[in-house]
């Protein structure tokens, strides 16, 4: 088992290295959140057709992965065009050293994220569809609808030239500051749910996967970089300040009234 994650962490960093030397030669943004996604399916699939069982669980699995990585690219694909380059990389994409850092750093995540899809991937005993397996991927499936509804309403609120310059505070964004990454936490945790019958002793560490991701976009790349970049463009906007205050920062719910 040990062996198949390193193998999982060595695919995961030379994907995102190999189109970070791409990225870097051509000065772009549009394989970086494509190739993010990318990395997940192949390496789901890669772990079903290395096992040869393709056991119903692995095979459902990383159909799930797969349909959300599909939306994702497609999604950030879509919105890099339209965009041209990400806000993000401005003053790092120049530095190839910099670049590198975000690149691996995005290899490391997708591995860690995947950890518990890993060791269920590399499972070889058949085992039926049970309650915990369902209830993962309700789980799931709710996060992705909550996920793709948020993107879809704040993609077409920002193409809408008579928003230009407003925040989005509309559907989902009405009851959620971060709609979005709520959905896309709690699909991992429906992932790590639907793995979860496969756990025992030391596996059950690979909860840090959807730990991670949860952390890192409540405190380090998601959330946090948005509320500040928010604060200083509405800093003296009345009708924003209202809307934080009474619309919850993550898990949807009713507006505060006053």
């Amino acid at each position: 088992m040990v062996e198949n994650f390193l193998s999982a962490l060595i695919i995961s960093l030379a994907i995102n290295i190999l189109f970070f030397s791409l990225a870097s030669i051509l000065k772009t943004d549009k394989f970086t959140d494509l190739v993010y996604g990318l990395s997940f399916i192949i390496l789901a699939w890669f772990f079903v057709l290395q096992t040869r069982t393709f056991y119903f669980y692995q095979i459902f699995l990383a159909v799930m992965i797969s349909l959300w990585g599909l939306r994702l690219i497609g999604y950030l694909f879509i919105r890099i065009l339209k965009i041209k380059k990400d806000r993000r990389f401005d003053g790092i994409r120049e530095k190839p050293l910099a670049f590198l850092k975000f690149w691996i750093f995005q290899g490391l995540a997708v591995w860690i994220i995947m950890l518990p899809s890993i060791y269920l991937f590399n499972q070889q005993q058949p085992k039926e569809l049970n309650s915990l397996m369902i209830a993962g991927f309700v789980i799931w499936v709710f996060g992705l609808l909550i996920e793709t509804v948020a993107d879809w309403q704040k993609f077409v609120f920002k193409n809408n030239p008579k928003n230009k310059d407003r925040w989005v505070n509309v559907g989902l964004w009405r009851y959620s500051r971060h709609p979005n990454y709520f959905g896309e936490m709690t699909l991992w945790w429906g992932i790590f749910i639907f793995c979860a019958p496969f756990l025992q002793s030391l596996a059950w560490l690979t909860i840090v996967g959807p730990l991670f991701i949860t952390y890192i976009l409540l405190f380090v790349s998601g959330i946090p970089l948005l509320e500040k970049r928010y604060d200083k463009k509405y800093a003296d906007n009345q009708s924003y300040q209202r809307y934080k205050k009474n619309t919850s920062l993550l898990i949807p719910l009713p507006p505060k009234t006053i």
